[in-house]
């Protein structure tokens, strides 16, 4: 899973600037290809508190506005919904990613003694 805007970030310095307001979202994004629709996620965005989520998402919804509508019938329904995730500020993982980094990590096979 990779996370836009925490380079350089501890784990601990996450953790305060998400119980300062900070998210963790991810927008989506339509490309149509005339009969055929994709509907996509972008990767995972920090968004810090105070700052817009739409805003960050804009790339994403002007692909979907050029490349999403062509593809009949799933391009137009695709888009619509990829647009309102959007412009409700991305779909908000911050919940999930945080879980999964709170999770202790799978322990490492042993090595094959010779």
């Amino acid at each position: 899973m990779k996370v836009l805007g925490i380079e350089g970030m501890s784990g601990d310095q996450l953790q305060f600037e998400i119980q300062r307001g900070g998210k963790l979202v991810h927008y989506q994004y339509c490309i149509s290809i005339l009969v055929m629709s994709f509907r996509r996620s972008s990767d995972i965005y920090f968004i810090e508190s105070g700052e817009s989520a739409v805003k960050k998402g804009l790339p994403w919804t002007f692909l979907t506005l050029v490349a999403g509508w062509w593809g009949i019938p799933w391009g137009p329904i695709f888009s619509i919904q990829s647009l309102v995730t959007n412009f409700q500020g991305g779909k908000d993982v911050t919940a999930q990613v945080m879980q999964s980094m709170a999770r202790p990590a799978a322990p490492k096979a042993m090595a094959a003694k010779a």
